[in-house]
């Protein structure tokens, strides 16, 4: 028999075409890390800042206690500097909460799952399910009431011909790694 075949322990990730991509990542055992409003807002933040220093352009996010999801735009050659922006991000997020709870080289970050969104409707569906990614865990009511995600900026700076394009959008056939 020819050479052993592996079976891969993470997803694949491409690289080098630009355009929309959605980012998923969980923490290490689905740990809670980021239970508190100062870590959220760390988390959140900081993901923002480095999209923005990396040259993505965000459309939606949350972040929640266990993992986080994007959607951007990437710039030209973004997707080639994907994995260094995420595991910057993963770093300097596991540093921060590794000193808050006083515990050094804990494994905060498990792993991330990436897409390129290739049709509009599924760029669509996947804005939506991003900003309403709180209602979905039952953190809240209305997706505007959780302060680390996208939704109350997309009311705010979308026209309301977008956001009811959006909110029609189903999201129950979007195949998603969420089980957190």
């Amino acid at each position: 028999m020819g050479a052993e075949i592996k079976w891969p322990h993470a997803p694949p990730h491409y690289r080098g075409v630009s355009g929309a991509y959605m980012v998923t990542a969980g923490t290490y055992q689905k740990e809670h890390y980021f239970a508190s409003r100062k870590r959220l807002r760390f988390l959140c933040n900081l993901m923002l800042d480095l999209m923005e220093q990396y040259g993505w352009r965000p459309q939606a996010w949350a972040a929640l206690s266990n993992h986080y999801h994007f959607v951007g735009l990437s710039p030209k050659d973004g997707t080639q500097r994907l994995a260094e922006m995420l595991s910057q991000i993963h770093r300097e997020s596991a540093i921060f909460v590794n000193k808050l709870d006083g515990v050094a080289g804990r494994k905060v970050w498990h792993n991330y799952w990436d897409s390129q969104i290739t049709y509009t409707a599924s760029y669509f569906a996947r804005l939506k399910y991003v900003h309403e990614n709180p209602v979905h865990h039952g953190l809240v009511s209305h997706a505007e009431q959780y302060d680390w995600c996208s939704a109350r900026w997309f009311s705010k700076n979308s026209s309301s011909a977008m956001v009811k394009t959006v909110s029609s959008y189903k999201t129950d056939r979007i195949s998603i790694a969420d089980d957190f």
